[in-house]
């Protein structure tokens, strides 16, 4: 890797063959690693990261084998973000300040990761997709359409915590269509939270929720359906 100083904004430094399209805007002290992508028209606020290669533990079941980042049009990514090599970022997305985007995962076009959020590596998450403040997106978890996630909720993949034979896969979660997880709520490893539903704040989920279930508790219970004025074609 090879990085050197740009004139385009101050302190900003830029790897190998890295492609920048046009109208893209640099804060302050930005750095761009090798093989980057980023789409016309992207703002990139002050102590970004790019491009930046996973550094992985011994033990850990991540694979290495990563290709470059790419950005879409119109991405902004705020202040003190860092977004790894491998990563691709769809059209319109906001990656908020402090927001952290590992390796092979994949964010679709207009969602927003909020401040200080973390998407784990290999997680697809789909279109118009809404992740508030302080959210962990656990490693191999699918994220689809239309999804909102409430400030500090919490996704987990490992039922050993760490004490498992190695190769043994782990089993992040799944969010179906426009579903949505309350502030500070746990999911508990491979648990699917079906369409439409409804987790409250707090809840500790820990086994799958059907289509359009509210549920709430410790652990999480049913207590009724999520009406059809409130599904989201009535609020488009």
């Amino acid at each position: 890797m090879s990085l050197s100083a740009g004139p385009r904004a101050p302190g900003l430094t830029v790897g190998e063959d890295v492609r920048i399209g046009q109208g893209v805007s640099f804060g302050a002290y930005v750095v761009v690693h090798d093989g980057t992508t980023i789409g016309d028209g992207c703002t990139l606020e002050d102590h970004v990261v790019l491009g930046k290669r996973p550094r992985l533990a011994g033990r850990s079941a991540a694979r290495g084998d990563v290709g470059p980042l790419r950005l879409g049009e119109r991405v902004t990514v705020c202040a003190g973000a860092v977004v790894l090599a491998g990563a691709t970022v769809g059209e319109g997305v906001i990656l908020g300040d402090q927001s952290f985007v590992r390796e092979r995962s994949s964010i679709g076009a207009g969602s927003l990761i909020g401040r200080g959020s973390a998407v784990d590596n290999d997680v697809e998450i789909g279109a118009r997709v809404r992740v508030q403040t302080g959210v962990y997106l656990t490693a191999r978890s699918v994220v689809e359409d239309d999804v909102f996630i409430g400030p500090g909720a919490t996704t987990t993949n490992d039922d050993t915590m760490g004490r498992h034979a190695p190769g043994m896969p782990l089993r992040g979660v799944i969010l179906r269509r426009a579903c949505r997880v309350g502030g500070g709520a746990v999911l508990t490893p491979g648990v699917e939270i079906g369409e439409e539903a409804f987790v409250a704040a707090g809840a500790v989920v820990t086994g799958d929720v059907p289509a359009r279930a509210v549920v709430m508790g410790v652990p999480a219970r049913q207590v009724r359906e999520v009406p059809g004025e409130d599904l989201l074609e009535r609020w488009h």
